[in-house]
């Protein structure tokens, strides 16, 4: 499906333009959907902060919810993680500790649970996560990660990430475009995250904060070892990227001073021993969501580049002043 979303990110929908009755119909559906979930959504005894993007694929929805996660715990909150568990094969809910394996509870899921100290549990369905998580731990706040569309779980906050590479591609929809709701939802949500500079003007007009991925050390897949990025300036290696937007892997190596040999993989690939056996004669660099997956069988070549969300300290303050405002107000209304 790489023609698909080729021609979703073009300027203009071209040929696709000729399955608009169907965009049309998606549209319906989606609000529909929406209007007939949100009333009898279910609000947890906690506030919700979710975090999610209306465009598939990759935007950078993970390492922000790092960020918001490690700031949360910086304040005071005793944070938990609820997730979608995508490609994971449960059984679900399922609670996700750092010696989960992918197959169970899908990339993203075990990336944060090792990256992050809070309890976390995936489940396709939200609430069933959230209910176990209040179970079995004690929070004060919880961030869904990739929920944006979810409406039976209730929320006090949204942020809504965008690719600033890729922006919103044509504009359109499902089937035409890569919308998985109209863009004037952006205009609803608490904040716009944009995910590096961005390359065009979004269809819709709204207030939005930058942010930056920086990255970290390399560190070895299958061991301990770390080296810096910059050891290997000026050499060729090996990019493997099984992520929604692969060419922005490719991109922050070159920028790097690397001479990256791109190996793109669909999101959310399954890698197996051989996918990885023929590339030992060069360093084989990949993202941290791939090495969750790659632990298991890396060659001592294999690499992977942790990367760090850094936003404006206006952001989180913007944020704090945000979420001290919508406690008092759901206060009021529980009072």
């Amino acid at each position: 499906m790489k023609w698909l979303e080729q021609a979703w990110y073009r300027d203009e929908p071209g040929w696709l333009g000729l399955a608009a009755p169907l965009e049309h119909l998606f549209r319906r559906l989606a609000q529909r959907r929406r209007q007939r979930l949100q009333p009898e959504a279910w609000q947890a005894p906690v506030p919700v902060l979710v975090v999610g993007n209306i465009s598939l694929g990759g935007t950078g929805k993970t390492p922000l919810t790092q960020a918001l996660v490690r700031w949360l715990q910086a304040q005071g909150w005793r944070v938990g993680i609820v997730s979608r568990g995508y490609g994971g094969q449960g059984p679900f809910p399922l609670w996700v500790t750092a010696q989960t394996q992918a197959m169970a509870a899908g990339d993203e899921p075990c990336l944060l649970a090792r990256s992050l100290k809070c309890p976390l549990v995936v489940s396709p369905q939200r609430v069933e996560a959230v209910k176990l998580l209040l179970a079995q731990a004690e929070v004060d706040i919880i961030v869904a990660d990739d929920g944006l569309q979810h409406y039976r779980l209730g929320r006090q906050l949204e942020i809504a990430v965008i690719d600033g590479a890729r922006g919103l591609g044509n504009g359109h929809c499902l089937p035409v475009g890569p919308l998985r709701e109209p863009a004037q939802r952006l205009a609803e949500v608490d904040f716009c995250v944009v995910n590096g500079p961005l390359a065009k003007p979004l269809p819709i007009a709204v207030p939005y904060w930058s942010m930056q991925l920086q990255p970290g050390e390399l560190q070895s897949v299958g061991g301990q070892e770390r080296q810096p990025l910059a050891a290997l300036q000026g050499q060729s290696v090996y990019a493997m990227a099984g992520i929604g937007h692969p060419q922005r892997f490719f991109a922050t190596l070159e920028a790097a001073g690397l001479k990256p040999i791109p190996l793109a993989k669909p999101d959310h690939y399954a890698y197996q021993p051989h996918d990885l056996q023929p590339y030992q004669d060069l360093p084989l660099l990949m993202t941290s969501k791939d090495a969750v997956k790659c632990q298991a069988f890396a060659p001592a070549n294999a690499w992977y580049l942790p990367v760090e969300a850094q936003l404006p300290a206006e952001f989180w303050q913007a944020l704090q002043q945000r979420l001290a405002t919508v406690l008092k107000v759901d206060e009021v209304n529980h009072g």
